[in-house]
């Protein structure tokens, strides 16, 4: 299986030439790392706040976690089409300031003593909200501020830039939660968002509104916008192929990252500076797997590195399961959480950059909405899947089940591999026979 640039051999990814980043990008990017900074708080903080302070069961737990997806589910397919026909600034700018807000509730009603896990799912699906549309502009504006041939190396900085982030704020928020409430430091999530909101004033883009293109036609309504980006996401092999294996692969992961605190925080009694610990691992996996996500498809080819990193990915997680223990045995898991996080990132940034590279620039908003739909729309569903094993069979045995499912993930991949292979047998030998 190749999935390779329009313009490149198949075998190889284009790098980034040598010569600094565009402004706009500098600004997006610069942006983007604010917010994350704050998100990686809140990543360990919110969940902290539904178990260690409301006392949320498994299944609660699963409901919050739900509620953070469940947008993209109810309104992901609209809002691409909605993007489209906006400035894309303006609604990343928005979202910013949205979630900033939403944020900012929780340490007020918590020092009012009327927080409640209702509002927590409130917030939760508030921020979901948010994080449709802007992540959808965002996605969008990105060939505007690059060249086409230099997608996957933005995309690489993006990603190995959140790694960094990452890798540092739940550590950092670990030792905010020692000194500060679970509530208190959502604040500091609620300051990352509005200071990204006003970085994001800044990013300039060539051409903000897109306008109707040819696939959408100036004259049609929102339901054919709509079906214009199931169309090609749907008929293109690749991309179906992918954004099929990133379903499988969301839906089976959340089913454990449901119960995931819950075992932690819960079941294993550890402070929050050691679940932080698991979260930091992960990221600082994930920096690491950017970094070589390029290098790798050079050498093994888009395909072959998104499948190979579906299968480690995988096998890490799976492996971390039993070691999850209040002993020396957690060392062990959270190395191979980072291990997972580091084979996972090749296909990670290898989906958004193929379609990125794949999609007319018309019909990036739509698609990039319709990938998330199905991507993303499953996550809701795998969290109260997890919610529910972990209330009947216990979080560990939620979190293994996830585990193992998640190695079907790669099936789509090889299956578009086995029919391509097919089709070129095919053709050869047909081209013999009538030869």
């Amino acid at each position: 299986m190749t999935l390779s640039h329009p313009h490149s051999t198949p075998e190889t990814t284009p790098r980034l030439p040598a010569r600094p980043a565009p402004a706009g990008f500098r600004r997006l990017w610069a942006a983007d790392t604010v917010g994350q900074a704050g998100t990686a708080v809140t990543l360990l903080a919110l969940p902290l706040v539904a178990v260690g302070t409301l006392d949320a069961t498994p299944f609660q737990a699963g409901l919050l976690m739900a509620c953070e997806y469940l947008a993209f589910l109810l309104v992901g397919l609209p809002a691409g089409a909605w993007v489209d026909r906006s400035r894309h600034r303006r609604v990343m700018i928005a979202g910013g300031l949205g979630r900033a807000l939403l944020l900012a509730t929780v340490p007020l009603t918590a020092a009012l003593g009327a927080l409640t896990l209702p509002q927590l799912y409130a917030v939760a699906f508030g921020l979901s909200l948010c994080a449709v549309f802007s992540d959808v502009a965002a996605q969008s504006v990105l060939p505007r501020l690059v060249d086409g041939e230099r997608l996957v190396e933005a995309n690489v900085r993006l990603e190995s830039t959140r790694g960094l982030v990452q890798a540092a704020g739940p550590g950092v928020g670990g030792l905010l939660l020692a000194v500060v409430t679970a509530p208190a430091a959502l604040a500091v999530d609620a300051f990352g968002h509005l200071a990204s909101a006003l970085l994001l004033t800044g990013v300039r883009p060539a051409d903000t509104v897109p306008g109707p293109g040819p696939e959408s036609g100036g004259r049609e309504g929102l339901r054919a916008e709509i079906a214009a980006g199931l169309r090609f996401v749907f008929r293109h092999p690749r991309l179906r192929a992918v954004t099929l294996a990133s379903a499988l692969s969301n839906f089976c992961g959340t089913v454990g990252a449901a119960v995931l605190m819950v075992l932690l925080a819960g079941d294993l009694g550890l402070s929050p500076l050691w679940c932080g610990l698991v979260f930091t691992a992960e990221a600082a996996g994930g920096l690491l797997g950017g970094l070589l996500t390029a290098r790798l498809a050079d050498r093994f080819g888009d395909g072959r590195a998104m499948c190979g990193s579906l299968l480690l990915s995988g096998v890490a997680w799976l492996a971390a399961v039993p070691a999850f223990q209040d002993d020396w045995r957690f060392a062990v898991a959270v190395a191979l959480q980072a291990l997972g996080w580091a084979a996972f990132m090749p296909f990670k940034i290898g989906a958004v950059s193929l379609r990125q590279r794949l999609c007319p620039p018309e019909l990036l908003g739509r698609v990039t909405a319709t990938v998330r739909f199905v991507v993303w729309g499953t996550m809701p569903a795998g969290a109260l899947v997890g919610g529910l094993l972990g209330e009947w069979f216990g979080a560990r045995a939620a979190l293994g089940t996830g585990a193992v499912a998640e190695l079907l993930a790669v099936v789509p991949l090889l299956a578009m591999a086995s029919s391509r292979r097919g089709g070129r047998g095919r053709g050869r030998r047909n081209g013999r026979a009538g030869a």
